[in-house]
């Protein structure tokens, strides 16, 4: 037959079984693969554009290779360990056995959760890389936190070790089968296992490692605000594949996980941009990409369980409550002084994903659990009151968890792998030039470079003066944002 291989003497390939097994749809395989990369576009590009964006130019490429190095490294350790030990057999009631799911057998056979008993109509490499995207993406959103002045080394041993020890943990507990699965919590895609553990690890992490330099702390404006629209976006509409996928196949409830995420992202970014328009007098785009991101995660516990009227509720709080909670609370002096998350993770995911999965209590309908394949019991609205406070164990569970281990992570980077946490003085002011050794834009090909030929090593209080004056806020090329390329260049002798 063509493109068949010749077979070995003694081995014999039943290929009606490997091409076309009984157990496969071909339609939920495609759609499960395509919602996954839609979940991978997320991340790469989505988050490491946005936060590039969001952050001073001075940190837009170790922004960017943060998250960049977080998927990579996950994949690797994922496949060798980490699935197995969030989706394979029980080994506690809160984590499975780990091991490889790297053998082509285990990579072609149908797709089982043997501790939730549940299977589906495709391979377990779709499965095995569906969960992936989803465990990537909860480092990326711990980066968020950590912008600005993580050391990398510090990172790159800190992500292998909290997917380990914290995320295989809450994923087994609530999806592959755990105590919180059997108890009944619901999380339709992750406002608990990704949101709340990575608002938490994010906070509590920040904390660790310390705050931004004064002068970041005092200026930090963004420097490409399309370029954050660009990555929203793509958070936005990648969505789709985050929600629509977790019923496992293209079914009704996937159509309706859909729509329910999108009406309630429209609905919070719309409300966060009125209570913008009402407090401040102005409506921030950066505001709406905050109501983006926190409608997106509330509706991600609840997205195939509620009604489209409460999804709008949902949208509703969504668009409230964590503002209320990042521009009252979190612009205290003692919250600020406490943790300098930088992007505002406490608020958008952990305050956001409280919420989703309290409203999922309320307002999860008896028609939406049974289209998911679970018991048709609904929430508080279809008389099942027993589900708020499950809900309420669920996400007390993994607060609780995240702060001890992520607590225990960064101190075991700092004291016992002598890994400094936060990048040194010189470091800090200078930004990407003396971490990585690169500049983010082509138009500062005279800046930093051109010195350090002219003039040798840049005096760092000098470069940080250049930089500075790259991070006005302004259009470079305007005559207000320094005289365009000539004021820079001016500027540059200047100091020297």
């Amino acid at each position: 037959m063509p493109g068949r291989p010749n077979m070995p003497v003694g081995r014999r390939w039943d290929a009606d079984t490997l091409v076309a097994p009984d157990w496969l749809n071909n339609g939920d395989n495609a759609w499960q693969l395509t919602a996954a990369t839609l979940v991978g576009l997320q991340s790469v590009p989505g988050l490491m554009v946005m936060y590039a964006g969001l952050v001073k130019k001075k940190w837009a490429i170790n922004s960017a290779f943060m998250v960049l190095y977080a998927f990579a490294a996950v994949l690797i350790c994922w496949v060798i360990w980490g699935y197995k030990a969030a989706f394979g057999k029980k080994m506690l009631p809160f984590v499975g056995v780990p091991g490889p799911a790297l053998p082509m057998n285990y990579e072609l056979e149908q797709a089982v959760l043997p501790a939730a008993g549940l299977s589906a109509a495709y391979p377990m490499s779709t499965m095995v890389y569906f969960q992936f995207v989803f465990a990537a993406i909860t480092l990326v959103l711990i980066a968020g936190a950590g912008l600005a002045r993580m050391n990398f080394l510090a990172w790159m041993a800190f992500v292998p070790l909290w997917l380990t020890l914290s995320y295989t943990v809450g994923a087994f507990s609530i999806w592959g089968g755990g105590f919180l699965y059997q108890m009944g919590v619901l999380d339709y895609s992750g406002g608990y296992v990704i949101h709340v553990s990575s608002g938490t690890a994010g906070f509590v992490m920040s904390y660790w490692v310390g705050p931004r330099h004064p002068r970041d702390r005092t200026e930090f404006h963004p420097n490409n605000v399309l370029l954050a629209l660009v990555g929203v976006g793509l958070l936005w509409l990648g969505w789709n594949g985050f929600n629509g996928g977790d019923p496992y196949t293209a079914s009704p409830d996937a159509g309706a996980a859909v729509l329910n995420t999108n009406i309630c992202t429209a609905m919070s970014m719309l409300t966060w941009t009125v209570m913008d328009l009402v407090f401040f007098k102005k409506p921030a785009v950066i505001g709406a990409v905050q109501g983006i991101i926190t409608g997106l995660v509330a509706i991600t516990p609840a997205a195939g369980f509620v009604a489209g009227w409460g999804a709008i509720i949902i949208g509703l709080c969504s668009g409230t409550i964590p503002w209320i909670s990042m521009n009252i609370l979190g612009k205290q002096r003692w919250f600020l002084e406490f943790s300098d998350d930088v992007v505002g993770d406490f608020h958008t995911h952990l305050v956001g994903g409280i919420v989703g999965g309290f409203l999922t209590g309320l307002f999860a309908t008896s028609e939406g659990t049974a289209a998911f394949a679970l018991a048709a019991s609904g929430g508080a609205i279809d008389g099942n009151g027993r589900q708020v406070w499950v809900q309420i164990v669920g996400f007390l569970f993994i607060i609780g968890w995240n702060i001890f281990w992520t607590s225990a992570i960064c101190l075991f980077i700092k004291y016992v792998m002598r890994i400094p946490l936060r990048y040194s003085e010189e470091q800090l002011l200078i930004g990407d030039g003396e971490v990585h050794g690169e500049l983010p834009y082509a138009f500062f090909h005279d800046g930093l470079h051109d010195y350090d030929a002219k003039y040798g090593q840049p005096d760092p209080e000098k470069a940080e003066g250049i930089l500075e004056g790259m991070d006005t806020g302004r259009d470079i090329s305007s005559e207000e944002g320094a005289g365009g390329q000539a004021g820079v260049s001016k500027k540059l002798d200047k100091q020297a």
